[in-house]
């Protein structure tokens, strides 16, 4: 069939569909809402569009890589082609099975395929090959390396504002363009809506969708928590009941939860109908003032319902920063981009990617049933046309961050112990062909402190199920050209643990050199202040935050040189994913944490400038902040905190006042009065005590060996046993404090258990 006449082929497909089957989708009680649809199988002749003569394609053209999800119907995959003009490519592969098909999914999921083979948009989901066998129907779709926001979701807990707005900007102009051709969506949740790797969106799963006759449906069908009022009362849906679900997913992204959630399926439809918005304070006016017109109980006065539909959304002052030409045009940088060198199925779901792939046959079903999906196969045009398809390469599965290939013993040998820190521990490496001397830092993907003994150092290790330090590396690998952080060199991986080859830094970390030195002077202090702030100005300006700043992630290339400390041990650092935006993942080392985070607030840079004066003042002083002894509770500690007041001992009294000041401003308890990093490298009582002190340091470079000698007989043992007992103090008055949610495997997420339990639910009560 030419396609040219695809547009009015849809129109009689519509027609007959609609005719024949009434409204397809089930109704509470098994009652339809609108016409009846008979168990009779009925034929529905799709018609093909393709070019006449081309090969159809076949199971057998598809390796079969990963899988991707699973339900009760059948499997998607991660496949690649293996024959035509785009082998190699990638692609997901919707696998359904025919016997376990009602006769609504059966029409259901002929809406999707007419519906896939005639939108064509930027931000949905684009089918390229449909076919079937005698037991299964196939779907070959784009395959977005991104994951779902979901899962985006789970990771981040909630999304700031200017991240959520990319997501909704790009969503409604997908959902513009359907209401535009007649469809109303009607399944908008975070795990229909996928990321490419690119990082923009792509709407997928249009089996609930709608194509009215009329402009009015009244099945009762969809996820519970975002239906709108109008289809729970099934007197009759339009476009509208899309632009609500588009709120409840705006509230869930913003503020990690759901408008209407009760505690069961019958609580929660009794919400929608009638409970009162509850609207955070944390959210802007303008987020508020959307949430407020899109959450209209009366479609009619609903944002978007209006004639000139989405038109009135895109011009609320929400989206007032948002050029949607350039949007559509995809010219504006999505706020995350998965990693490119990471393998195929980074960002989906382990409880099925670990699944072995297989399509097995399916069961024949009655020649009546597959005479029902005559005409369902389907090849793209775009891959019917002479020329070069783009092809999408492959990373081998077991490089995860598309490093070195090679087995890391093979090349390597682990000698002395450097040090552990959370998740990992650190050695000495040495190259085997040249003999270069690395530190190794070692991550293990699976652990068990039983591992080792328990005098081992490894055993502090804290366990985890699951080490994830793809955003470290990631991190690395963009940053570590400026001086002042550590260089990674090269990575690989096993199966167990992933290796980090990074440069050895010999002088120590800060916390050594401090004892080493004893009290630094306030010049020497300024030194290492200065290269510290540069080093993080650079991370914060690229949208970095370390979130775990402390003396021994300090390391110094040289014990004699102040200015040669270097910034290492990224593995809780952050890429943030919008200017000014706050980050909601407690990760961080507890002595050296912000009152905001203690209180659960959310957090962003300014947390690396607490962190910065917490090390100024230990300079300084030669002890933690606060005045923290043994017997302090974490109660109290907070109160120190809360407080804003240092502990004033005869060291901080003896500092100049600038020094003092400098200090208290980056201690600050409200982080928006702290400086910046880069406010910090520019500050003049800094930068005049570095003038002064390389002034000096050409007098005292003279003498500096015999007298650090002598220093270091007289002082160190005094020094150590004070510093380090002040500063375990604070470890254990903090360590008992309640902790914060830590990061973990998305399936012990509140988002996931809520998911799971509605799931749950709905098996026992379809409705969709």
């Amino acid at each position: 069939m030419p396609l040219a006449n695809s547009g009015e082929l849809w129109q009689i497909q519509r027609a007959n569909t609609e005719s024949q089957s009434g409204d397809t989708d089930e109704a509470v009680g098994g009652d339809e809402a609108a016409g009846g649809s008979s168990e009779k199988d009925v034929e529905i002749d799709m018609g093909e569009i393709a070019k006449n003569g081309h090969e159809k394609a076949t199971p057998s053209q598809f390796n079969l890589l990963k899988v991707l999800g699973q339900g009760s119907f059948g499997k998607v995959f991660l496949v690649q082609k293996i024959v035509g003009s785009d082998a190699g490519t990638l692609y997901a592969m919707k696998v359904l099975k025919k016997a376990t098909l009602k006769i609504k999914d059966r029409f259901r999921t002929q809406t999707e395929r007419n519906i896939l083979v005639d939108v064509q948009h930027p931000f949905i989901v684009k089918l390229h090959y449909t076919f079937q066998t005698e037991g299964k129907l196939y779907l070959i779709l784009d395959f977005l390396k991104g994951g779902d926001l979901f899962t985006r979701l789970n990771k981040e807990v909630m999304f700031t504002e200017e991240d959520a707005k990319f997501y909704l900007a790009e969503l409604a102009l997908a959902l513009d363009h359907l209401h535009s051709i007649g469809i109303i969506y009607r399944d908008l949740k975070p795990e229909n809506v996928l990321l490419d790797s690119d990082g923009h969106i792509a709407l997928t799963d249009f089996g609930l969708s709608k194509l009215p006759l009329g402009d009015v449906a009244y099945s009762f069908c969809g996820t519970v928590e975002y239906m709108a009022p109008e289809v729970v009362s099934r007197k009759g849906h339009s476009y509208a009941a899309d632009w609500w679900s588009f709120g409840v997913l705006m509230y869930e992204l913003l503020t990690g939860g759901l408008p209407f959630e009760g505690h069961d399926r019958k609580d929660t439809l009794t919400q929608i109908l009638k409970a009162k918005l509850a609207m955070p304070t944390i959210l802007s006016p303008e987020a508020q003032s959307l949430l407020r017109v899109l959450f209209k109980r009366n479609p009619a006065n609903r944002l978007g319902s209006g004639a000139e539909g989405a038109q009135d959304l895109k011009r609320h002052e929400f989206f007032a920063t948002i050029d949607f030409d350039d949007l559509f045009a995809k010219k504006i940088k999505p706020p995350f981009q998965p990693v490119l060198c990471s393998r195929e199925d980074e960002y989906f779901d382990e409880e099925y990617t670990c699944k072995t792939p297989k399509d097995s046959p399916g069961i024949p079903v009655s020649a009546d049933t597959h005479e029902l999906f005559k005409g369902f196969s389907y090849i793209a045009p775009c891959l019917l046309e002479n020329g070069t398809v783009y092809k999408k390469s492959m990373v081998t599965p077991v490089n995860s961050f598309g490093g070195n290939t090679g087995n890391f013993f093979d090349e390597y040998v682990l000698k002395d112990f450097l040090g552990a820190g959370s998740y990992s521990y650190c050695k000495l490496g040495v190259h085997k062909a040249t003999g270069q001397k690395y530190a190794v830092k070692v991550i293990f993907r699976y652990f068990k402190p039983a591992t080792f003994p328990a005098e081992s150092p490894l055993f502090q290790i804290i366990e985890k199920s699951r080490c994830d330090c793809r955003e470290e590396v990631e991190i690395l690998r963009r940053y570590n050209q400026h001086p002042g952080i550590v260089s990674l060199k090269r990575v690989y991986e096993d199966t167990q643990s992933v290796y980090l080859v990074l440069e050895l830094l010999t002088g120590g970390d800060l916390l050594d050199y401090m004892v080493m030195k004893g009290k630094l002077t306030e010049q020497e202090s300024a030194v290492i202040l200065k290269t510290l702030a540069k080093s993080i100005a650079y991370l914060h300006e690229n949208g970095v935050v370390h979130r775990d700043l402390k003396p021994a992630n300090i390391l110094l290339a040289d014990r004699n040189a102040p200015d040669s400390v270097r910034i290492s041990d990224l593995g809780f650092a952050k890429q943030l994913k919008a200017e000014n935006g706050l980050l909601m993942t407690p990760c961080y080392t507890k002595s050296f944490v912000a009152p905001e985070v203690l209180k659960r607030q959310g957090y962003d840079a300014a947390c690396d400038i607490w962190s910065l004066g917490v090390i100024f003042y230990i300079m300084l002083c030669g002890c933690c902040p606060f005045g923290i002894r043994d017997p302090d509770s974490p109660q109290a500690l907070l109160k120190k905190m809360d407080s804003g007041q240092l502990d004033s001992n005869e060291q901080w009294k003896s500092l100049s006042s600038e020094a003092r000041v400098l200090v208290s401003i980056m201690l600050h308890v409200s982080p928006g009065k702290r400086p910046t990093a880069a406010q910090l490298d520019q500050h003049p009582w800094l930068n005049s005590q570095i003038v002064h002190y390389y002034g000096q340091r050409s007098n005292q470079l003279k003498s500096s060996q015999s007298q650090l000698q002598i220093h270091e007989r007289e002082h160190t043992h005094d020094l150590t046993k004070h510093l380090k007992k002040t500063v375990e103090a604070t470890f254990r008055a903090i360590a008992t404090s309640p902790e914060i949610g830590p990061l973990g495997p998305i399936a012990m997420s509140e988002l996931a258990r809520r998911r799971f339990l509605r799931n749950a639910t709905m098996l026992q009560h379809p409705t969709t």
